[in-house]
């Protein structure tokens, strides 16, 4: 048996990790999926969030989930912009996790923000065409709303019409703050993990070549590939599993 803690992206919840968590648990896996702190909440309650406290919250998470698991491998797992949430954490409290997996998710070097690594995915060609109404900053510019009519399009062409429809609708305004907070990460704290990248090929968000540009800045990175879309988790939930249980197994300490 093994633990997975899977923290959500942008605009999203854990409700995202559904097909997944189904697999997972369905093989006698622990999986918590939480949605995090102050997601869709009011202006106050976006101005609140910082990346630290999802760090708190998801280290929290990680170290109850441990205690209940009684020595077996947790994976703490991130997607998309949840992969500033995953490097935090581990920072914030290594011992509650054994492995690290970001799902075409954000890596970001120390001293750098998520913000900061726009050019390094996006690469020379600049954003592709009509990124500019993507999405748009509200509450105050507290938030970060993307634009519904492009989100099926843009996250998950690749997936199940229906999980799209049910997708769209339930994507909510994203705190601007931890997207814009400098990351502090050490080769002694969050180094000291295994860290798997899965790559999802079809991806329209984080294009293949700017996550292979991300994964290149951290050697030792280990590599999974999905011939999958932004939202692997309905266009390719099976082998998300079977990656998400690859990083759980035997694996050298170190990254």
């Amino acid at each position: 048996m093994a633990g997975f803690v899977l923290i959500h992206g942008a605009w999203h919840g854990g409700w995202c990790f559904d097909p997944v968590a189904e697999i997972l648990s369905a093989k006698g896996h622990k999986v918590v999926a939480p949605d995090l702190p102050g997601m869709g909440g009011d202006t106050e309650t976006l101005r609140a969030v910082t990346l630290k406290g999802w760090a708190d919250f998801t280290a929290d998470i990680c170290r109850t989930l441990k205690r209940e698991l009684d020595g077996e491998p947790l994976v703490l797992a991130g997607h998309s912009r949840g992969g500033l949430v995953v490097s935090a954490a581990a920072e914030r409290d290594p011992e509650a996790v054994d492995a690290l997996a970001y799902i075409c998710a954000l890596m970001v070097p120390d001293g750098k923000s998520g913000n900061d690594m726009s050019g390094v995915i996006i690469g020379e060609g600049g954003p592709p065409e009509g990124a500019g109404s993507f999405g748009e900053i509200v509450a105050e510019g507290a938030g970060w709303m993307i634009n519904r009519s492009m989100a099926g399009p843009a996250l998950a062409q690749l997936s199940p019409p229906e999980l799209v429809t049910r997708q769209v609708e339930r994507l909510v305004v994203e705190p601007t703050t931890p997207l814009a907070t400098v990351m502090h990460v050490t080769e002694e704290r969050w180094g000291s993990k295994p860290r798997w990248f899965i790559e999802c090929e079809q991806d329209r968000i984080m294009p293949i070549a700017g996550q292979r540009r991300l994964q290149a800045l951290f050697p030792g990175t280990r590599t999974v590939t999905l011939d999958a879309d932004h939202s692997p988790f309905y266009s390719a939930p099976k082998a998300l599993a079977d990656a998400l249980l690859e990083a759980a197994g035997p694996a050298d300490s170190g990254g």
